[in-house]
């Protein structure tokens, strides 16, 4: 089992690692997926994936469904990757006719209009969860930062004069 390095997405203004399991069903979940149906569904997903700027992780099919994991970045909502991803490779699968797509599923559709997402990666949910609850209250740090003894400000000296004014100090 191969362990996936984190690669973080780093942009002008933020740095993100968002991971996405993406699931898509056939029309009516007919198994019209083979392997060569499969083969073109993936080359497809991996263009449409370049154009949009996401990443496909993994794909997989069970013959009537499809798995995806994906990483995208933060300007991009999954609805909108699932929309670009399903609506190419179901105009790209259509258009080559294959005669085991033909047969089971009729009109302009491949796809079921449902998805299924989870996000994934990162830390488990109650690790989250108990990190976020153990940060310290906003009004904690400004207690702390008060109770700190202040130091006195250093005097430059002399003290300078510009053209009979008198610079002073803070």
């Amino acid at each position: 089992m191969a362990v996936l390095k984190k690669r973080y997405l780093r942009k002008r203004h933020s740095i993100s690692l968002l991971h996405a399991h993406l699931v898509f069903c056939t029309k009516y979940r007919r198994s019209v997926i083979t392997r060569r149906a499969f083969d073109r569904l993936r080359f497809s997903m991996k263009q449409t994936s370049q154009q949009i700027g996401i990443d496909i992780i993994a794909v997989q099919s069970d013959g009537n469904h499809l798995h995806l994991m994906v990483l995208y970045p933060p300007r991009l909502d999954l609805s909108t990757i699932v929309k670009r991803l399903k609506g190419a490779s179901s105009r790209f699968i259509r258009s080559l006719r294959l005669p085991e797509v033909l047969k089971q599923l009729w009109g302009r559709h491949f796809w079921s209009p449902s998805y299924f997402v989870v996000s994934c990666g990162g830390a488990p949910l109650d690790v989250v969860k108990t990190y976020v609850d153990s940060q310290n209250d906003p009004d904690t740090k400004r207690r702390k930062a008060a109770s700190r003894p202040v130091k006195p400000k250093r005097k430059s000296y002399p003290q300078a004069e510009v053209r009979g004014l008198r610079i002073l100090d803070g």
